[in-house]
């Protein structure tokens, strides 16, 4: 994910400053990892060094000051170049559960693969029904809806793909060890 580009989107709506864009992005974005004060502030910096955004006053609400930013034309440039980009899908394989797969059967025997994918299936199925409630929850927004939709149709090819190496983990073992 582009923070950046985050930003930059929740920038469209109007000026806001930091504490709102972090809470606009943790409200917005409700599955994902929350933004840390700090990455909000030093993305913004670099945004401004970049002309991308620009200060538009300062605001005291019962606390600190507060500065505001909108975006640029060059900003609304940037947002509209990324959100019309289509994203190419990942040439590589980067899956830290792909990767355990692949070494317990290079560094361990077929029972201890075949362990592995068990409990992985197991911890895969306990998240499918953790978000599947999310989706009949009533208090439950379209963001998180949206989010909960995302994360099961992952979970579920991750599934489809941990049975069929759990059925295959004997063939797999044979092939890495000969």
């Amino acid at each position: 994910m582009s923070t950046s580009h985050v930003l930059l989107g929740l920038l469209a709506a109007g000026p806001r400053h930091g504490y709102d864009l972090k809470r606009a992005h943790d409200e917005r974005l409700p599955r994902a990892k929350p933004l840390a004060y700090g990455q909000v502030y030093s993305t913004l910096g670099r945004l401004e060094r970049d002309g991308l955004v620009e200060q538009r006053g300062q605001d005291r609400e019962g606390g600190p000051d507060r500065t505001s930013y909108a975006l640029t034309d060059a900003g609304r440039s940037r947002l509209t170049e990324w959100l019309t980009s289509v994203e190419p899908p990942a040439p590589y394989v980067t899956s830290t559960l792909f990767a355990k797969v692949v070494v317990s059967l290079l560094a361990a025997d077929t029972g201890t693969a075949t362990d592995y994918l068990v409990a992985q299936r197991t911890a895969h199925t306990s998240r499918l029904r953790e978000l599947t409630a999310v989706k009949t929850d009533r208090s439950a927004t379209v963001a998180d809806v949206v989010a909960a939709d995302y994360a099961i149709a992952h979970l579920d090819a991750d599934l489809r793909w941990l049975q069929t190496t759990l059925l295959r983990v004997a063939e797999l073992h044979r092939e890495v060890n000969t």
